[in-house]
């Protein structure tokens, strides 16, 4: 019972934390849709991403030196929110919105870490909404921006909110290591693989067909894609609650091995939904090992991860033409979990 009442907090700050992580997402996604026309669109996707995840790297530092995580997650709202303010200039709406993005996700990501100790549950809970936020800002960022105020005073709501319930760490500080970028022996190694994973991770997500077939055609459009990123974001979930149940490598295993037969012989699509949901369960397992490791600079190895999902991407910013080939992508899941189980063992 003192455990439960202890963990009270936390729980609260985790359950607001994971459902402003969607609304901010939801919020960049409707903007970014709204305001990015044809001759601006290539320009504005390429920044709004290194800001939002490159520049993580430099902000997760920042946060880890500041030590005051929900200020740092409440100020990613407000600068979300200020970007709505230049839809006219929208190469600038991008670069804020980026911004704010990148500053909540640290902010709140190393509060998480912090509260969850040995535990990588939570972190999941964290990283999952993100992606449900991002489908319905798209998918409805027309109708959202009829009223253009919403947006931006829901994000402000939510970074209010975040004040208040963290507003005993504004006078003692938050529970961050005193910065420190020492690494334990291997330690560099280690990074490099869970980068690499990342990498792979991120490479794979933007250009992996994980095709349904006609398994949703009978299905309205809005919810026959809301399915996919379900699968996504609960995978996330289930990832960080299956290794705190039967530790992280045996589930990086399991989940990353599963995935690569699945997408080896896609031979129906609910495989193919079961091979993105067992794909995503190693997002937490790579972002919680990543602060183990960094234990004095965990919004660093925050970043350190987010700049990996950018460099990910940079071969769709450039055109490149990636075949659509089940055993390419099945390849690439196997060597993704071989890099992880290898980065597991040694940290362990």
């Amino acid at each position: 019972m003192v455990r439960i009442i202890e963990n009270h907090g936390f729980v609260k700050k985790t359950a607001l934390l994971s459902l402003v992580h969607a609304a901010v997402d939801l919020c960049c996604a409707a903007l970014f849709f709204s305001v990015l026309k044809d001759k601006d669109l290539w320009l504005g996707m390429v920044l709004y991403n290194a800001f939002a995840f490159l520049f993580q790297l430099p902000l997760g530092v920042i946060a880890d030196k500041l030590n005051r995580n929900m200020l740092v997650a409440a100020t990613g709202c407000a600068l979300v929110a200020l970007a709505f303010a230049f839809r006219s200039v929208p190469i600038l709406a991008m670069v804020v919105a980026g911004v704010g993005n990148g500053a909540f996700h640290v902010g709140g990501g190393i509060e998480v870490l912090n509260g969850s100790e040995t535990k990588a549950g939570p972190l999941g809970v964290f990283v999952s909404p993100g992606a449900i936020g991002l489908y319905f800002g798209r998918v409805f960022s027309a109708q959202m921006l009829t009223l253009p105020w919403i947006l931006p005073a829901v994000l402000l709501l939510s970074g209010g909110a975040i004040l208040l319930l963290g507003k005993p760490e504004f006078s003692e500080g938050s529970r961050n290591a005193p910065l420190s970028f020492d690494l334990p022996k291997n330690g560099l190694w280690l990074l490099i693989l869970l980068f690499l994973v990342v990498v792979l991770r991120s490479f794979m997500s933007t250009t992996a067909a994980f095709s349904t077939g006609d398994l949703l055609a009978g299905m309205q459009p809005v919810w026959s894609g809301l399915i996919p990123v379900l699968c996504l974001a609960l995978g996330k979930t289930a990832g960080g609650f299956a290794a705190d149940r039967w530790k992280p490598i045996p589930t990086a295993i399991v989940s990353l091995g599963l995935c690569a037969l699945f997408l080896f012989f896609p031979l129906h699509p609910v495989l193919t939904l079961c091979a993105l949901f067992l794909f995503n369960m190693s997002m937490p397992l790579t972002l919680f090992q990543s602060a183990r490791i960094l234990k004095g600079a965990k919004g660093t190895a925050f970043g350190l991860l987010t700049a990996a999902l950018f460099i990910g991407v940079v071969p769709f910013f450039l055109g490149a033409q990636i075949p659509e080939s089940s055993v390419l992508f099945g390849a690439l899941a196997a060597v993704s979990g071989v890099l992880l189980v290898i980065g597991l063992r040694e940290a362990k």
